[in-house]
């Protein structure tokens, strides 16, 4: 299997070039270590090319749209049709990502990966759906187990036709899906034994009511399916998201590649989360671009063992989060490759 052969692919990173990087950084004119996580940034890109200074290159955002049949349940302030409604907005150029990339240089991608929603082509988004969304967990599985490994696979088979030969920089991939923090929350319950009410937040901007019907719906599901928490593919089935499958692959895909792979916020937090029990070193090519304001990104990110670098209360997914932070990583780049070192400025070091 395509999944089978993408893990094998994994390895641990080659260092070799990390003193080296260090080294750049240190000959460069301004005290050691004055730009604080941008240095750490651009010295975490050279290790992954094994270059210093890193090449730039393109950056590419997927965007990966499916519904949730978990929004039978009651457990989102929108109805689902805004996931299409959302969809169009996209590709129409008029959402926050939109904005974002283009201001950052950053390509996106917009992928039906399970939408319950018939786009007509051309126009239309990149159409790879698996299914017109998923079932509702609380009364049983949310798709078979062929159809997670497909998203998976699907994830992994965009990354890698986009990562080869195309000089790419960065990856990252956002989410539509009404009802998506849902199925997030319960992949982290299910992953770390957390309880619903400890990290179900409050996704679009629900109410009291809605938030309990949410926590409610989420402990049912995973009372009911009775996920395998020793068995990644298995929590997606039983109560993940077509979108979450395939954010996943897209991880795993970067993974094996040695692709620096930046991740958004709660969504993309579970996608990382299933990929690392595929295989925990995936954790080294991955950039935890912020920290959400939904109430269990937190210990996703603590499950990563990850450090976010920006904390802006963001709550939108898309991708928004992961496009600033492909342009901080950009700046990094530029810094360590176009800043002047002491010694070709004429400049006086620090004095032993």
């Amino acid at each position: 299997m395509l999944l089978d052969d993408t893990i094998k692919k994994i390895r641990p990173l080659d260092r070799s070039v990390e003193t080296e990087a260090q080294q750049r950084l240190d000959s460069l004119t301004k005290p050691h270590g004055s730009l604080g996580k941008l240095e750490e940034l651009a010295r975490r890109i050279a290790v992954m090319q094994g270059k210093v200074p890193p090449r730039l290159g393109r950056k590419l955002l997927f965007v990966f749209a499916a519904d949730h049949g978990i929004t039978q349940e009651g457990v989102s302030a929108y109805p689902k049709e805004v996931t299409a409604q959302m969809t169009y907005n996209f590709l129409h150029g008029g959402a926050a990502i939109n904005v974002l990339a283009r201001h950052h240089g950053v390509d996106t991608q917009v992928v039906d990966v399970g939408v319950d929603h018939e786009f007509a082509a051309p126009g239309g988004p990149r159409n790879y759906k698996v299914r017109r969304g998923t079932a509702n967990f609380a009364q049983g599985p949310a798709m078979t187990r062929a159809e997670a490994l497909r998203s998976v696979e699907l994830g992994v088979q965009l990354a890698a036709e986009e990562t080869t030969g195309q000089n790419l920089f960065l990856l990252g991939a956002g989410d539509m899906g009404i009802g998506n923090t849902s199925s997030a929350a319960a992949i982290l319950c299910a992953l770390t034994g957390a309880a619903p009410a400890d990290v179900v937040g409050r996704g679009t901007g629900i109410d009291d009511a809605t938030l309990g019907r949410k926590i409610a719906a989420i402990e049912k599901g995973l009372e009911l399916n009775r996920p395998d928490p020793n068995d990644p593919l298995d929590v997606l089935a039983k109560v993940g998201g077509l979108e979450i499958g395939a954010m996943t692959g897209v991880i795993l895909a970067a993974a094996a590649l040695n692709t620096p792979m930046v991740l958004d916020g709660f969504i993309s937090g579970s996608a990382a989360l299933l990929a690392q029990r595929f295989s925990p070193q995936v954790r080294e090519i991955l950039f935890a671009s912020h920290r959400s304001a939904e109430k269990g990104h937190g210990l996703m990110l603590n499950e990563l063992k990850l450090a976010p670098v920006l904390d802006l209360s963001m709550r939108l997914g898309e991708g928004t989060g992961a496009c600033l932070l492909m342009g901080l990583i950009e700046a990094a780049v530029r810094i360590m490759a176009e800043m002047a070192t002491f010694e070709s400025a004429g400049v006086k070091e620090k004095i032993p």
